[in-house]
């Protein structure tokens, strides 16, 4: 991170917007006061909004926790904060902002700058930037760093436009393109789970896997935002970039080092062994209102008054990819996403082949080991075992690590938490390369582009339910088990 006489400018582009006061302020605020980043940083605000510092101050209060004992510590980060009201694509305004770094910070400020804008002003915020506010132009050792928000571009074309202008501007290791789930706790622990168990090593290959299930479930629908997901839809918005990330920590070789680039050279690995997504291996769903729910269940997606009539924008879909190496060849990676289901989740499920030879007529199921991202953070493995008691019968258990209940007490890091901390000290482990970001899209541009161009009708399933019957049917083709039989206890500490 640098000697603690260092200072630091943190600004926010899009400081005005939902992302900073829900996440980037709350989030700044824990870290300064758990003196996680250096205590001689200074924050800027920065967006085309009229607003005063305190004006942005109330509008983080609702999300930010504060107890008697923080306060000095929080009015301490306030009058360490600014507001600047600026364009995105006026030099003037850069000029200015950077006048402002240097009164509040310092000429010789280590300078963050955090992009929570609407991709259609990256271009020009990057250009201004580059030309108005860098550190160290004076040789002085100072470190410029920029993170930028997804939606990396929306294909491949457009996605390589903004790669080769960031390139032309930053050196990669000043670029930090952040994706969220990369901060959660247990997607950081795959490769832990992964690599430091001799138990696990033997059996992660085609020859014990059936099917791996990545899943992201969401039990809300889009609350009046759906102009803004009608634009993306569900699969730019989770599936190609958090699901696709853990498919590729899931699946990858063990890098040579813990070094960002070692890890990153293996996920690309995995992305190059994959090819495009089809049609025919995916399922795509809309969700209908429930007229026995309540409040928004009621509504469809297309009662979204924000939604455009008649929309084919999936809010679920269902893919099936391949890895086409030695050690993945004929299993499939399934990949699920989806709005207004029957529960909030998000897992990977490891899905194992079925005992040869069972001597127990049928009774066996299959064995799985889970990794539940949220909510309630768990690894767990599903075995078979006699039933308790005169019984020689078997019935299914579970080996459980819940976190809530192994580690009491402990704090778990929100993700952006972990992300932020990793800018300050360069760490650029889980933050998306620029050759990662081009198979990502490389993989997912053709599909996208079929389904734009002859938009299919998306299969309607009710608000608050598991999603369309045919994606149950899609698992079974692909040698996944649904028994529907297997209820998880939750431990009383949850």
């Amino acid at each position: 991170m640098g000697s603690l006489t260092e200072s630091y400018a943190f600004v926010i582009f899009g400081a005005s917007g939902d992302l900073a006061k829900r996440k980037i302020y709350p989030t700044l605020w824990l870290l300064y006061r758990d003196n996680s980043i250096p205590k001689n940083t200074v924050f800027l605000g920065y967006a085309r909004s009229d607003l005063t510092k305190d004006q942005v101050r109330e509008r983080c209060a609702p999300f930010v926790k504060v107890t008697r004992e923080d306060q000095e510590s929080y009015e301490d980060f306030w009058r360490r904060n600014h507001y600047l009201r600026g364009s995105y694509d006026q030099r003037r305004d850069f000029e200015t902002l950077n006048e402002l770094i240097n009164q509040t910070a310092g000429l010789g400020a280590n300078r963050l700058f955090y992009l929570a804008v609407m991709p259609t002003v990256f271009e020009s915020v990057t250009s201004n930037l580059r030309g108005c506010c860098m550190a160290g132009k004076g040789g002085d050792g100072t470190w410029t760093r920029v993170v930028i928000e997804k939606p990396f571009g929306k294909d491949s074309e457009s996605s390589a436009k903004l790669s080769r202008h960031l390139a032309s501007l930053f050196p990669e290791e000043e670029l930090f393109r952040i994706d969220h789930y990369l901060g959660k706790e247990m997607v950081q622990n795959l490769m832990q789970v992964r690599f430091g168990n001799r138990i696990f090593g033997p059996t992660w290959n085609r020859d014990n896997i059936a099917s791996i299930f990545i899943s992201f479930k969401e039990p809300f629908g889009t609350q009046g935002r759906g102009g803004y997901f009608d634009e993306f839809g569900i699969i730019r918005d989770v599936m190609q970039n958090h699901l696709l990330q853990i498919l590729c920590l899931v699946a990858m070789e063990k890098p040579c080092s813990t070094a960002a680039d070692d890890i990153r050279d293996e996920k690309v690995k995995v992305l190059k062994c994959m090819q495009e997504l089809t049609l025919d291996n995916v399922v795509l769903g809309q969700y209908e209102g429930d007229p026995e729910g309540e409040g928004e269940a009621k509504d469809g997606y297309l009662d979204d008054p924000t939604v455009p009539a008649g929309s084919v924008t999936p809010t679920y879909a269902l893919a099936v990819a391949h890895i086409n190496n030695e050690r993945w060849d004929g299993v499939p990676f399934i990949l699920r996403c989806g709005k207004a289901l029957n529960e909030r989740k998000a897992e990977v499920r490891i899905q194992y082949r079925d005992v040869a030879g069972d001597v127990f007529l049928g009774q066996s199921k299959r064995n799985e080991l889970v990794i539940r991202v949220q909510p309630g953070e768990a690894i767990y493995c599903k075995v078979m075992t006699k039933t308790p008691g005169m019984s020689f019968g078997l019935e299914e258990t579970e080996l459980d690590l819940t976190y809530g209940d192994r580690y009491k007490g402990a704090k778990l890091p929100d993700a952006y938490e972990r992300l932020i901390l990793d800018v300050f000290c360069g760490s650029q482990m889980h933050f998306v390369r620029s050759d990662e970001l081009a198979e990502a899209w490389r993989i997912f541009t053709p599909l996208l582009h079929k389904i734009e161009k002859e938009k299919p009708k998306p299969i309607p399933y009710k608000y608050g339910s598991r999603g369309p019957a045919e994606a149950d049917a899609k698992l079974a083709e692909n040698n996944f088990k649904y028994y529907g039989s297997y209820k998880w206890t939750k431990p009383s500490s949850l």
